[in-house]
């Protein structure tokens, strides 16, 4: 157990530490301990208004010279820098992400070689944005000529989830900043420890005051303002569907754009000429890894009938295998979920699944040996029927339910039969197979032979209620440029449309 302290933070407004103006702050609970350990800035709307002017002044600073119309060489420059800080301070942002979402410490010093990493490519991007500036047009007139230039597109407000807290947050920061917009970055409340030490890291690396403003609040509180501020010019979302419905409800209000990135429920098909074992474990990561709470869980496993029962045993096989433990523990895989509220929502799915009839095959409770915590076993749920809520909606805690098929146009429809389309995953060592399963499926990103491997370099996010728009990769620089067409007339002659005055 790590005993490190919680830094003392304020809102990072401008460029410095500012206070609350309600001087509000929000508990710190260590989901392994339920201890309180610290406590963060709680923004209410009028830090938003402050944090919004302060962004707005640095886009339009020195008309723009300063950051938005500065070469992306410029800005590349403190994208390297902040990388760099995060590296070197990778263990002890690790283990403050460890003690604040419960994620086991494996994973999050992961995630912070991951940090540096989205804002090195996002450097690079930034640097080779200016030399694709003016890209032509073809048009089929000679006496005119078309190019487009791509531009930031102003002030954008960040909302973050808690599941990667720092990482999922840098998804958004850094391809914006790359882009040349400013930023209000709003994590969540649950975890939002290591977003204010991205702050430190930006006063310490020079980042130009107001570039980005980082609030952390509750979302009815300052989420909810800064989506509906008249002087944001877009939002990107992540989090959940009923709140993603909220966000662009506001947004609706001035016709503003947003990214929407809303969870799912996402399927993986195993058919019968699969290696058992090597299937087992991939089933077992995508469900389970950042203890379950990951928006493209592949948690709808559906086996083909041949193998399902010896299958299903190599599965529970695995289950027992996972060391359930305090995050800090040599050779933990599963860690406590994030909160008192989300530890009974997911018991309160469990129950409901055995109350409609489907069987709690492995684990379901709190695990024997951690009498504390928001700790909930690895749990495998089997006699699922698609009208049950537990294949339906969407879990966010360690809890796989599985259903077998006989044919792949079967697996196919089971797969799609779902309001979400995040993520889709397929295991079979029949190539043309997997070929067109992959393009049957209605999602966002596929995995073959795998499942939940996330690159920054490919793109990332869902259709129907998954969201849309897409982030990571150049796709993630698009989501913050606005594309400019400019034409010329580059002819001597008069138009000649109309008949000149005598």
């Amino acid at each position: 157990m790590a005993t490190i302290p919680m830094p003392t933070r304020q809102l990072f407004i401008d460029g410095e530490w500012r206070e609350p103006i309600l001087k509000n702050r929000i508990p710190i609970v260590n989901p392994a301990t339920q201890d309180v350990i610290g406590d963060i800035p709680a923004a209410t709307k009028e830090d938003v208004e402050v944090a919004v002017n302060a962004a707005r002044r640095a886009f339009s600073r020195n008309k723009g010279k300063d950051w938005a119309k500065a070469p992306g060489a410029l800005r590349a420059k403190f994208l390297r820098a902040i990388a760099a800080k995060v590296t070197e301070r990778k263990t002890h942002l690790a283990t403050l992400e460890a003690l604040d979402s419960g994620k086991p410490l494996d994973e999050t010093v992961w995630d912070m070689e991951d940090v540096a990493g989205c804002f090195e490519f996002y450097a690079d991007l930034a640097e080779g944005l200016d030399a694709k500036q003016k890209a032509p047009v073809s048009l089929p007139m000679d006496n005119f000529k078309s190019y487009v230039l791509k531009q930031p597109l102003g002030v954008v407000g960040l909302i973050t989830p808690w599941n990667y807290p720092l990482l999922m947050a840098v998804w958004k920061v850094a391809p914006s900043l790359a882009a040349g917009c400013t930023a209000v970055l709003k994590p969540s409340e649950l975890a939002s420890v290591t977003c204010l030490e991205l702050a430190d890291i930006c006063r310490e690396v020079g980042l130009p005051p107001g570039v980005l403003n980082i609030l952390t609040g509750y979302g009815a509180e300052a989420g909810a303002p800064l989506a509906a501020h008249p002087s944001v010019d877009k939002i990107a979302f992540t989090g959940s569907f009923a709140t993603g419905s909220k966000v662009m409800t506001a947004a609706a209000q001035l016709v503003k754009p947003v990214s929407m990135e809303l969870g799912g429920k996402s399927p993986l098909i195993v058919f019968d000429d699969v290696d058992l074992d090597k299937a087992a474990e991939w089933a077992l990561f995508g469900c389970f890894w950042t203890n379950g709470q990951i928006c493209s869980a592949t948690s709808r496993l559906l086996v083909h009938e041949n193998i399902a029962s010896e299958f299903i045993e190599k599965l529970v096989k695995w289950c027992k295998n996972i060391k359930v433990s305090d995050p800090f523990e040599e050779g933990c895989r599963l860690g406590p979920v994030v909160s008192e509220g989300q530890y009974e929502k997911i018991l309160k799915f469990i129950s409901t699944a055995k109350i409609e009839g489907a069987t709690i095959l492995h684990g379901g409770s709190r695990p024997e040996h951690l009498k504390k915590g928001f700790f909930i076993e690895p749990t495998i749920i089997t006699d699922v029927t698609t009208s049950m809520e537990i294949w339906r909606e969407e879990v966010f805690g360690p809890v796989l339910c599985v259903k077998t098929f006989s044919s792949e146009d079967e697996a196919i429809e089971l797969a799609n039969d779902s309001h979400y389309g995040l993520g889709a995953a397929v295991i079979s060592n029949d190539a043309e197979r997997c070929d067109r399963v992959s393009q049957a499926f209605e999602a966002g990103i596929v995995w073959i032979n795998c499942s939940q491997p996330c690159f920054t370099q490919a793109p990332w996010g869902g259709v129907k209620r998954s969201g849309f728009g897409r982030e990571l990769g150049e796709w993630g620089l698009d989501n913050y440029l606005s594309v400019k067409q400019v034409t010329l007339y580059t002819s001597n002659d008069p138009w000649g449309w109309y008949k000149p005055p005598c």
